[in-house]
């Protein structure tokens, strides 16, 4: 049986404006079940039935963080799991969703990386968290306008499934999100990074997890840093702004003892010279078992200042729902065999 959300939405099933309907049921008002889907004929409402799985998801659990974050654990129909992160702001609503079940990029200081690499998620499942989030958040999935792939997994190496998502995210009749709202993480796939920059319809906002400036020290955290060296991602960094116009983002984990020396800031602020960047300097979420520790307030406040000083748009990012376990793999890794409530789609 074939899941709908995987479904482009030119592709649905039925025509004319019962396609309009049935789009606004899925994506307007996150319908949990075809037979809550009053306008539709019941003749139509069993071909669907019969042809078509609506939830992507067997389970969910959530934990909610006391500064308003909650993070959902999904479990798939397959049985494996992932996670999304909902994150409430005074000006917006964002969610962190997830590519992969499991990540085969192994950053030593993900607790993601420590799960191993389970398989790419498809496009519906992707699209899925979304609807899932809004049901148990009690809004509708319009609502949702801001949106990272920054959960578990490598978009770049989903690649297929993860534009097919975002292409979904961006429909009129679907989600109609904005492009400026969207934002991609990466672990630094030049590859991917230029083939993304060749994305015309697409525009989505670049984030690279670059987490050191020198090649020994980002080897050490990042095992596929190998294959994908320092200066050639910084080469396809700037191709792709080149092509696009779009500002870079810069992801930066402060691991104390690690990457958080004097020296590795100048390196930092001579790698970025004349792009037009920003700098996310990222107190490390701890997780056990990691082997690595946040870096202090005062070296991540010398860190930034030392950016600063040359000249780099940096700023702190702080992590939320640690009391929930919100960094990406960290639910998941506690409760390997979790199977907790119902799944609730949507608001049937």
């Amino acid at each position: 049986m074939r899941l709908l959300l995987d479904l482009h939405p030119d592709d649905y099933p039925l025509e004319g404006y019962r396609r309009r309907q049935l789009l606004d049921w899925v994506f307007g008002q996150g319908v949990g079940s075809f037979a809550a889907m009053a306008n539709l004929p019941a003749e139509l409402l069993a071909e669907l039935e019969r042809d078509y799985l609506l939830n992507p998801f067997r389970e969910i659990e959530t934990v909610r963080s006391t500064d308003g974050s909650v993070k959902y654990l999904f479990t798939l129909q397959d049985g494996r799991q992932m996670e999304a992160v909902y994150m409430p702001y005074l000006d917006r609503k964002t969610i962190c969703v997830s590519t992969m079940v499991g990540c085969p990029a192994k950053c030593a200081f993900c607790a993601t990386g420590a799960m191993g690499f389970g398989r790419n998620l498809t496009p519906g499942e992707v699209v899925g968290q979304i609807l899932a989030v809004a049901g148990g958040e009690g809004l509708a999935p319009r609502e949702l306008r801001n949106l990272v792939f920054m959960g578990m997994g490598e978009p770049l190496l989903n690649y297929e499934h993860t534009m097919n998502a975002a292409r979904i995210l961006l429909h009129p009749l679907a989600l109609g999100m904005s492009k400026r709202r969207i934002t991609l993480s990466t672990v630094g796939l030049a590859k991917g990074i230029r083939r993304l920059a060749a994305e015309d319809d697409l525009g989505l906002k670049l984030a690279i997890s670059l987490h050191a400036p020198d090649e020994e020290t980002r080897q050490r955290i990042i095992p596929t840093g190998a294959a994908n060296g320092i200066s050639e991602i910084m080469a396809a960094a700037r191709e792709y702004q080149a092509v696009t116009g779009r500002r870079l983002t810069f992801e930066y984990s402060m691991l104390r003892g690690v990457n958080d020396h004097p020296w590795q800031a100048e390196l930092l602020a001579d790698l970025l010279s004349g792009l037009v960047s920003h700098v996310n300097l990222i107190p490390m979420n701890p997780w056990d078992g990691s082997g690595f520790e946040s870096s202090t307030e005062a070296e991540i406040q010398a860190f930034y200042d030392a950016l600063e000083a040359r000249g780099v748009d940096v700023s702190v990012r702080r992590s939320r729902g640690k009391d929930a376990g919100a960094a990406c793999g960290q639910l998941a890794l506690k409760r390997p065999n979790a199977a907790r409530g119902e799944a609730r789609f949507g608001a049937a």
